[in-house]
């Protein structure tokens, strides 16, 4: 049995020439924080529903009653409760009056009140927690006492005891939604802070002067967005139920404002012969708030620093 054997040679080699600047290339850009928090909130397909869901529902809110031939406030009485149709396509109430654009004006006004109070919250949150994070002793066991009391008291209570007290409209409603709702944002900022100004990027930059001003709203406070943007995510559904709620109860918006809440208030009364007055309304609130809350769900997954490549 015979066998080929090749004899190697020096033409059979060929010298590669290597470059060091190509072996320093990096071949992947690098990413920052926020870019690898898109790139993964992007991969989840039911958060990226949800931004598109709310995206909508803006949209609506702001252009569908501008665009629409009927008025907000167009009463039609030979038109009353008419059920879904080409001509109105959520129907009408007890007045005749458009269920589709009433059903938009509604959402600015409820998305107005929980984006507006969420945002409250976030602020009173944020300083208030960080304040008690980042000097902590004596000055954080006093202002979480205070929170402690204010948190022991039902938070629908003290709701509930403002609408009553203070004339009703869409001021007051902020205000009792704004109460006690910072609480949450308080104290999560404030773990955050206790955490954090331990770490030695904190600690440099004392050493260099850095004020407490300096310190609080340029290192401590952005490093702790990941968490408040969540909370942020997760309080606006919750000020949207607990307006919906109290106009439910009659104590929210009143006439001539209508409101989610008040839309399903009025609904409910008929709605053994006339269901669509409650649908809609009941629908658009429980989609709001569960794309809220998606998003909530998404946006944690996305910050978490621990699921960073």
């Amino acid at each position: 049995m015979s066998s080929n054997k090749v004899t190697l040679t020096p033409e059979h080699f060929k010298s590669y020439e290597k470059d060091i600047r190509q072996a320093e290339k990096i071949s992947r850009k690098s990413l920052n924080y926020w870019e690898d928090v898109w790139i993964r909130l992007k991969s989840n397909k039911i958060a990226i529903t949800a931004i598109v869901v709310l995206s909508v529902l803006i949209l609506m809110a702001i252009f569908a009653p501008i665009f629409s031939s009927y008025e907000y406030q167009g009463q039609v009485l030979e038109d009353k409760n008419q059920p879904p149709s080409l001509e109105h396509w959520f129907g009408t109430d007890e007045l005749g009056r458009d269920m589709f654009v009433r059903t938009w004006y509604g959402a600015r006004i409820s998305l107005f009140i929980g984006v507006v109070a969420a945002l409250i919250d976030l602020t009173i949150g944020v300083i208030y927690g960080s304040i008690a994070g980042y000097f902590g002793r004596k000055v954080d066991e006093v202002m979480m006492r205070i929170c402690d009391v204010l948190y022991g008291i039902p938070y629908l209570l003290v709701v509930i005891m403002l609408m009553v007290v203070l004339p009703q409209g869409l001021g007051t409603m902020i205000l009792a939604l704004t109460v006690t709702g910072w609480i949450t944002m308080a104290r999560i900022v404030r773990g955050q802070i206790l955490q954090l100004k331990e770490q030695e990027f904190v600690l440099s930059a004392r050493s260099l002067g850095s004020s407490t001003k300096r310190l609080l709203f340029r290192h401590l406070i952005p490093n702790a967005m990941g968490p408040i943007i969540v909370t942020l995510t997760l309080t606006i559904p919750l000020a949207i139920f607990t307006e919906a709620f109290l106009s439910f109860l009659g104590l929210g918006v009143q006439a001539p404002i209508a409101s989610w809440g008040t839309m399903a208030e009025n609904g409910i009364q008929a709605l053994r012969y006339f269901p669509w007055r409650i649908f809609f309304p009941a629908f658009f609130i429980s989609l709001t708030i569960l794309a809220f809350n998606i998003l909530g769900d998404g946006l944690r997954d996305a910050l978490d620093p621990r699921l960073r490549k």
